[in-house]
């Protein structure tokens, strides 16, 4: 089961990635590929399931967006490879609210666990964002950081003050200091964005 990105954080992230060509990779009914159509010129869509992608096409229609997204219906793991012009790939992790913490080698996807799927996914772009449950150790940024030079962030994603979502960047996506306030400008309340609240004020939220 695939999380269900609330669209204020799913307009957030296509702020944040506003690029050319972009992939995301498990695209469900396709909130996350609309908006991000609105932010790129192009946008990979791929799901194995062909009843997402016919819902998803559907949703693309009423928003406008459908001639910018690109759908594919597939395993990910096996058309990732094949995507060496995209810019950026975006992952959406599944949803384990039943688990007190999430870890990136429990999430299973057929073969693979969290950090296999990253791996792949770093073959094609180092610019890459990862959106996962709001119980994930955050200390597993390291564990999909090549070296100890690279720059990853994480994004704690709040509505309504509640903490709904985490979501890592990594590549020139990632930033730090005074990058992270950027997100927010034009968020309609305070209570109904998504910031970067978390990664400014507590040390250690954004990895070197």
């Amino acid at each position: 089961l695939s999380q269900v990105t609330p669209e204020v954080i799913a307009a957030h992230h296509a702020t944040r990635i506003a690029c050319d060509v972009v992939v995301d990779a498990f695209t469900g009914c396709g909130g996350n590929a609309i908006q991000l159509a609105m932010t790129c010129r192009h946008v990979i869509a791929i799901d194995v399931d062909p009843a997402k992608i016919a819902i998803a096409k559907h949703n693309a229609t009423i928003y406008g967006v459908a001639d910018r997204i690109e759908w594919i219906v597939g395993d990910s793991f096996a058309v990732l490879p094949r995507l060496h012009h995209a810019d950026v790939v975006f992952l959406v992790g599944p949803a384990y609210l039943n688990q007190n913490v999430f870890s990136l080698q429990d999430m299973r996807m057929g073969m693979f666990d969290g950090i296999e799927l990253f791996k792949i996914a770093a073959a094609v772009t180092k610019d890459i964002v990862y959106f996962v449950p709001r119980n994930v150790d955050t200390k597993q940024v390291k564990l999909l950081q090549e070296s100890n030079e690279e720059v990853a962030e994480v994004e704690f994603n709040y509505l309504n003050h509640k903490l709904k979502t985490v979501t890592m960047y990594f590549g020139s996506l990632a930033c730090v200091g005074d990058c992270a306030q950027q997100g927010e400008e034009g968020d309609e309340s305070e209570d109904d964005r998504s910031h970067e609240q978390g990664v400014e004020d507590t040390e250690g939220d954004t990895t070197h």
